[in-house]
């Protein structure tokens, strides 16, 4: 019998997963938004990524979008839970309530389904889900994707991991089949595959994350030295990288990491260490805080003369390819401005015909934007800033020319 998947949640995973397994499975994908749930079944894809556009443009696939929890999830063999799971500062832990909710109602149309994971969530919760429900059949499986890159990611894993009850045979070989199924997905024909338990698979994610994390870091507060010393970051940093054993990956300088993944990743682990011994994890976060104080006092110098000065923020998303504002560290930096009395301007092509972003103003026509910033800070730079570069501040070091 044809396996049948169904996928709960069209954010970055969710719908880069669904569309990867279509090509050669049935698969349903569930949404509370209707909108969402509309374009997918119009082949239009309601976030920013060109390859699943593309896919869904252009490629035969079997994959149906529904609200209806019924009918996508009754015929499943295996649900794959994708919903979002925001790290709350108040109770210090991942917000994992849309993981149970989507967990007991799939129960509860289809108790023989098996669920696998693909949420970040912290140390330990598989099991705890496990026993909490009193239902055996659930997996965890991290994703490793990139926003706007997404499918990509999927059809080129680095690794495919899926982390299981070892002491129980049937969900190995249901976790052996899940693997097999991505890797058939796949254009990549190496991809390793990782069975173990699900506390290590936890860990590999947030782990992984908060390494990448730790570099992002590295790299700006190297180019923190740099430029407060008046030396030349971009000669440090290539010099650096050169050693085969750093490389030249994730070493542009930023306004700090941000996305979905880093900010929540890096301080769920800082939390699962509980009273153990660290120092690094926790340095990881607070790097990024000291960061993005550093560039507010740079800016504030450029405008410190002026009188009702006004600064601009050059889009609010912090990757190319991407429509995420979520956790954009420009975001904070705008909020420190503002608390030292500085007008802000949003200029962000995704907002389109919008007046205000949040509390901020937005003006959606460059040339009247740039005219009224007194400074334009832009976290990576676009051939558009050339014609205004002697307002621009940015620390993004490959700039366009």
């Amino acid at each position: 019998m044809e396996t049948k998947i169904t996928v709960a949640g069209t954010g970055y995973v969710g719908l880069s997963l669904a569309v990867l397994l279509a090509g050669k499975y049935d698969v349903r994908a569930v949404d509370i938004v209707p909108g969402r749930v509309e374009k997918i079944n119009r082949r239009q894809s309601p976030i920013a990524d060109a390859d699943i556009e593309e896919y869904l443009r252009e490629k035969t696939l079997h994959l149906h979008a529904t609200t209806d929890a019924e009918e996508g999830y009754r015929e499943a063999d295996f649900v794959i839970i994708a919903v979002p799971t925001n790290y709350d500062p108040e109770k210090n832990y991942f917000d994992t309530s849309a993981v149970e909710a989507v967990a007991k109602q799939v129960i509860g149309i289809n108790p023989k389904a098996v669920l696998v994971i693909k949420s970040t969530i912290p140390v330990g919760y598989t099991a705890q889900l496990r026993e909490k429900l009193s239902y055996r059949r659930i997996m965890f499986s991290p994703e490793f994707l990139r926003e706007g890159h997404a499918l990509h990611d999927n059809l080129y894993p680095s690794r495919i991991i899926v982390g299981v009850d070892e002491d129980s045979g049937e969900m190995r070989e249901k976790a052996e089949q899940f693997a097999e199924i991505l890797k058939d997905c796949a254009l990549k024909d190496d991809t390793p595959v990782l069975l173990m338990g699900t506390r290590e698979a936890e860990s590999v994610k947030l782990f992984a994350n908060s390494y990448l994390a730790m570099r992002v870091g590295f790299f700006n507060e190297l180019d923190t030295y740099a430029e407060t010393m008046e030396m030349n970051a971009r000669e440090i940093i290539e010099g650096v990288c050169l050693e085969p054993r750093i490389g030249m990956q994730y070493n542009n300088p930023s306004f700090g990491y941000g996305g979905y993944c880093f900010p929540k990743d890096t301080k769920q682990l800082r939390a699962n260490y509980g009273t153990l011994p660290q120092r690094l994890i926790g340095a990881i976060v607070e790097t990024n805080g000291i960061r993005k104080e550093y560039i507010v006092r740079q800016v504030l110098k450029r405008i410190e003369k002026k009188e009702s000065p006004v600064v601009g923020i050059y889009r609010l998303t912090m990757k190319a390819n991407s429509d995420n504002f979520r956790q954009s560290a420009v975001q904070d930096i705008m909020a420190q401005l503002k608390d030292n009395g500085v007008r802000v301007v949003v200029y962000e092509p995704m907002l389109r015909d919008a007046r205000t972003f949040e509390e901020y103003e937005v003006e959606n026509v460059f040339d009247r934007f740039a005219g009224e910033s007194d400074v334009i800070i832009a976290n990576r730079f676009e051939r558009a800033l050339n014609a205004v570069k002697d307002k621009v501040y940015t620390r993004d070091l490959y700039q366009c020319d």
